[in-house]
């Protein structure tokens, strides 16, 4: 094993840190999961120590790999990424690209075309006709990130905060943001804007109620479902003007268009979705580190 090459490959995103062992024919030999690195939110000192000490224990598992090659696909700060890749030691040569990468080779299989992605963020990348990928979107929480979930979040509790104040007819969204914040029943709207203003994490709680908006979506609420359209028709929008831009001469219906993340491939969305485009909309069902494990085969 010591004389066969191996390559590392990690999927470095808001909620979870993956790597894999991959060896010459492509094929996974040892999994690592480890908490998110996003050093938009960790910060840097954190996102380090949590990718210095899962790729630690990767490859504690095959110890006598010859590693050759680590490839790091992360969320955030780019800069910070690069800079770190070049510290790393016994590790072969180690790069740093953006982890919209892998999703983009779910969707395209390397050829030219776009990937629409929503999950704890939101973005759209595409590999252009004549080479080269583009990333749009992917601001983070603080600027928009249309269709992430959490997007869905504030614009859910925006809602039921107006409903809350007596402003908009009631809806379920008014007791199920209560619920979230378990500041009980009788929670008005200042209350609860001071919860969310107050807390420590106001990103991740924001993001942890989309998944009760697809589920009241599912259930046939209206003002959730149209919550869910919204959002996810904000980030439509933006690929559309990546495709116009970067396809010119291709009509919309020929681009390859791959759609990941749970939010846009739920059916409710999906199906709002394909009747405002002509973009073929392509759910992805793949996890991303299958579009790690395909960079890394790809780059052997």
């Amino acid at each position: 094993m010591g004389n066969s090459s191996f390559q590392i490959g990690v999927d470095g995103g808001a909620t979870k840190t993956e790597c894999i062992l991959v060896d010459a024919a492509g094929a996974i030999v040892a999994r690592h999961l480890a908490p998110g690195c996003n050093a938009n939110i960790t910060g840097t000192e954190v996102a380090a120590a949590t990718l210095t000490a899962a790729l630690a224990a990767l490859h504690a598992q095959l110890p006598s790999a010859n590693l050759t090659a680590t490839h790091l696909f992360m969320s955030g700060v780019p800069a910070f990424w690069t800079e770190f890749a070049a510290t790393l030691t016994g590790y072969g040569r180690v790069t740093a690209a953006p982890d919209s990468l892998p999703t983009l080779e779910l969707a395209t299989n390397g050829a030219p075309g776009l990937v629409i992605h929503a999950g704890t963020g939101s973005f759209v990348a595409a590999r252009a006709p004549a080479g080269g990928v583009h990333y749009a979107g992917g601001t983070g929480w603080r600027f928009g990130d249309p269709g992430s979930g959490y997007e869905l979040g504030r614009r859910a509790i925006a809602r039921a905060l107006l409903e809350l104040q007596g402003w908009l007819p009631a809806s379920r969204l008014g007791p199920t943001v209560r619920a979230h914040t378990q500041l009980g029943d009788a929670a008005d709207a200042r209350a609860i804007t001071r919860y969310f203003y107050a807390h420590a994490e106001p990103n991740r709680v924001i993001a942890a109620l989309a998944p009760s908006i697809l589920r009241l979506a599912e259930e046939g609420d209206a003002p959730a479902h149209q919550v869910l359209i919204e959002s996810a028709t904000e980030l439509l929008d933006l690929a559309s003007h990546v495709a116009a831009k970067l396809f010119p001469e291709t009509p919309p219906a020929s681009i390859t268009t791959g759609l990941s993340g749970a939010l846009l491939t739920h059916p409710a969305v999906l199906a709002a979705l394909k009747a405002r485009t002509s973009l073929p909309l392509t759910p992805i069902t793949a996890a991303p580190i299958e579009g790690v494990r395909r960079l890394l085969a790809r780059s052997a």
